[in-house]
């Protein structure tokens, strides 16, 4: 029997998750397992459809595993009522997607504002100090559709932050921006890493993945 304490921010044991398609299954995780360490960045890498978001999705509490169990700062996550999995997700994890972080009818600061309110986080920093270090306070009044690409990818990072997770789960985080933009998202990760925050990045980028601690590569569903 294997313990998990609250000192391990993530804890994967054998996740499976399957799909079916008439009377055709097809295996997106075969018995995958990850521990991720407080502070550290793990980037995940692997070819299209081998199954690095299906993973993300399960360590979320967005998709639930046929089987196996997440953890999340030693708690259960998986196979739990949704409005668990939601409470623990809101509290612990900050999810970052490559797009679809934005309600498109908040301004950046009223998302913000939003998460923390739904996570139940102390507002004492303020969503302008927080769009401060992603360098976009300046457009904290601004709508969605009214960020460019970069601003946009960063305003998503300040989303995915301000309830300060435990963990960070980001899909391809850097997949539409420029080189500057890239730089400076990886600079803040880094930097948020180095406070205590876990990471697990699913990327194609080798930008990405130079700066994580650990890089683990995924083919058919399995590690390689």
């Amino acid at each position: 029997m294997v313990t998990v304490t609250a000192a391990v921010p993530l804890s994967a044991r054998s996740l499976y998750r399957f799909f079916r398609a008439g009377e055709e299954e097809t295996f997106a995780l075969q018995g995958v397992g990850l521990e991720v360490a407080k502070g550290e960045i793990v980037a995940v890498m692997g070819p299209s459809g081998s199954g690095k978001t299906t993973l993300l999705n399960c360590l979320a509490g967005l998709d639930e595993p046929d089987g196996g169990m997440v953890h999340i700062a030693g708690l259960p996550l998986s196979h739990q009522r949704e409005q668990l999995r939601g409470r623990l997700r809101a509290r612990h994890i900050g999810v970052l997607f490559q797009s679809g972080n934005l309600l498109e009818h908040l301004t950046v600061a009223g998302n913000v504002r939003l998460v923390r309110r739904l996570s139940r986080t102390p507002d004492h920093i303020g969503p302008g100090d927080l769009l401060e270090r992603m360098g976009i306070a300046g457009r904290a009044g601004a709508l969605p559709r009214q960020l460019s690409g970069g601003e946009s990818a960063r305003a998503g990072l300040a989303v995915a932050l301000a309830n300060d997770p435990a963990v960070v789960l980001a899909d391809e985080p850097t997949g539409e921006v420029d080189a500057e933009t890239e730089r400076r998202i990886l600079a803040l990760l880094r930097e948020r890493a180095a406070t205590g925050t876990s990471m697990v990045v699913v990327t194609h980028s080798q930008a990405v993945a130079s700066v994580a601690d650990r890089v683990l590569r995924m083919r058919d569903g399995r590690w390689v």
